[in-house]
């Protein structure tokens, strides 16, 4: 093999040796069966726990288990509340980090000066994407808990969520947003159109299914959260569905944690079939972002 370089106008071509090309080829090789084997150790530790899990609970999947509230005797216990009381948190969750979390990175992406000052403030939000769950927990329980005197309800639990999951959206929006091309942005201004209108009808319909990706993505992250929750009070027990977001609630994941904790095998195997219903919300939510992507970007092909 040879390695070609120009030297003051002149194409100078030397060879490489044979013993580094094989060296490199062994490197190579072996870095190949290492990753390979780390995917096949993942993909066991997955169907071990899946095989787990749904031998544990599968006896308890009944019609009942979706419908009937949690009750002290297992065979007549469900996650009726627990289910309607997660959907009513992603949809608060969403309806807070969503727009927060695209207004965030536009401004960081298209408006913010190149300086000392933005840079800082994308360290921190990359920081905070890091930050343990209980701390935000905390933080929804002094301002949204106290300071608001929301109490412990379920617009509380809502807005912690959506302070744990901000970090991760404004960073797949950003990345969305970077991935745009220039041309496109230049295409706009040549026309003689604002930054905003750019902005608003060019760039932000094309960074679209990285954003609704990286937001879905985000929600199926806080969607398996408890610490916040339980701060912010998310009842383990809790017989009845909540009618406005100023009441108690129960979500999947702080029922699962009761449930588990119980010295019972029933309530154990109750669990189990809680973590595969969950589980199979998360799929929903994972697929839908799998769906909106792919129409969003057959609707913005240019």
């Amino acid at each position: 093999m040879s390695v070609e370089a120009t030297i003051g106008g002149t194409s100078v071509v030397a060879a490489e040796p044979a013993s580094n090309l094989r060296g490199r080829e062994v490197r190579a090789r072996i870095m190949s069966v290492v990753l390979f084997l780390g995917t096949i150790v993942a993909l066991v530790a997955l169907g071990v726990l899946l095989w787990t899990v749904i031998a544990r609970g599968w006896d308890w999947i009944r019609p009942g288990l979706f419908t009937d509230p949690p009750s002290r005797r297992p065979e007549n216990s469900g996650v009726g509340p627990a289910i309607l009381g997660t959907f009513y948190v992603i949809l608060l969750t969403a309806a807070f980090a969503f727009p927060v979390g695209i207004l965030g990175a536009i401004y960081l992406e298209e408006y913010a000066p190149q300086n000392w000052w933005t840079r800082l403030l994308r360290i921190n939000i990359s920081n905070l994407a890091g930050v343990p769950s209980i701390v935000y927990g905390l933080l929804g329980l002094g301002i949204f808990v106290e300071f608001f005197g929301f109490g412990r309800s379920l617009i509380a639990g809502g807005l912690a969520l959506g302070l744990l999951i901000l970090p991760i959206v404004i960073i797949a929006s950003q990345e969305a947003l970077r991935a745009v091309p220039p041309s496109l942005r230049e295409a706009g201004y040549g026309l003689g159109a604002t930054k905003w209108q750019v902005t608003r009808s060019h760039v932000l319909p094309a960074a679209m299914p990285g954003i609704l990706t990286g937001t879905i993505l985000a929600l199926s992250t806080g969607i398996g959260e408890t610490a916040p929750l339980l701060v912010t009070g998310a009842a383990s027990f809790l017989t009845s569905n909540p009618d406005s977001i100023f009441d108690r609630y129960s979500v999947l994941p702080v029922l699962i944690y009761g449930w588990s904790s119980r010295p019972q095998a029933e309530f154990q195997e109750l669990a189990a079939a809680a973590i595969m219903i969950m589980l199979a919300v998360l799929l929903v939510l994972n697929l839908t972002a799998i769906v909106l992507r792919r129409r969003v970007s057959r609707r913005l092909r240019w």
